[in-house]
């Protein structure tokens, strides 16, 4: 656990809740109860109405699934990203400054197909195979998912699994392995974050994690929120729309490399 003196960082002796030991220690929690069935109704008409609002935005085959940057468009998604028992639990790991640095609503369909296991960012720290963590360090966290989900989601529906342990791995998922449903890390077996409408689950964004295809049941709806430490850059839009250049400088920057280095960078992981 972590907390923020002054400008930098240093280690907390503090009580944390069980979620956040959960996070450090196996790189997934489920939260129950967060959101009131009022909650979860309000905020289920502002997202559809975002979907009906906004057109399909960037270079996906699946993008008419999601709406990106929720936050601006609906006051409810902007309350519910903030919402104590959420703080309350990711604040010890990645500091109470964190941010959001991408927001997205996803509304999957019943035949929702899955995906190969895959870590939304990372691995933050990687390291050969025969390198041991130890365990005197606290595995650090950088980044994690939230998806407050708005509809019942069971193993029917296409639940996310997460490799207990795996964001401490220091690598990804093995090539051979990553339509492996059976994939496991340290012997541990994958897990699934099934949840009820209003359940916020979490994990570590280093985590092996995937959908898992749906079988009969209704899909997904949820709010996705990623928060990362101070250091992280948003993405709630690309750096090509908000960025810090001028027009000249933008201009001068042709060749891929000029552009990433002045920050220019195409979508990745958060933005699309």
């Amino acid at each position: 656990m972590i907390r923020r003196i002054g400008k930098n960082l240093g280690l907390s002796t503090a009580d944390a809740p069980a979620a956040s030991h959960d996070l450090e220690r196996d790189g997934f929690t489920v939260l129950r109860g967060v959101l009131s069935p009022a909650e979860v109704l309000s905020l289920t008409a502002e997202v559809t109405a975002a979907f009906a609002q906004y057109e399909p935005e960037r270079d996906r085959r699946d993008r008419a699934e999601f709406r990106y940057e929720m936050l601006n468009r609906g006051p409810l998604s902007q309350a519910a990203v903030g919402h104590p028992r959420i703080l309350q639990v990711i604040e010890p790991l990645l500091a109470d400054d964190c941010h959001v640095i991408a927001n997205t609503a996803w509304n999957n369909p019943p035949d929702f197909g899955g995906g190969p296991w895959h870590c939304d960012a990372g691995p933050h720290v990687p390291r050969p195979a025969e390198v041991a963590w130890d365990d005197r360090i606290p595995y650090p966290v950088f980044a994690i998912g939230a998806h407050l989900l708005l509809r019942d989601c069971t193993a029917f529906d296409g639940p996310t699994a997460v490799v207990p342990g795996s964001h401490r791995s220091g690598r990804l998922a093995p090539a051979e392995h990553v339509h492996d449903p059976q994939l496991t890390y340290d012997g541990r077996p994958p897990a699934l974050l099934e949840g009820a409408a209003g359940d916020v689950a979490l994990f570590v964004s280093d985590a092996w994690h995937r959908g898992t295809p749906a079988n009969g049941g209704a899909g997904r709806l949820f709010l996705q929120v990623h928060y990362a430490r101070r250091d992280i850059a948003q993405r709630l839009r690309t750096t090509a729309e908000v960025n810090q250049l001028s027009p000249a400088a933008i201009d001068r920057a042709v060749t891929p490399r000029q552009r990433t280095l002045v920050g220019l960078h195409d979508p990745l992981f958060y933005d699309g």
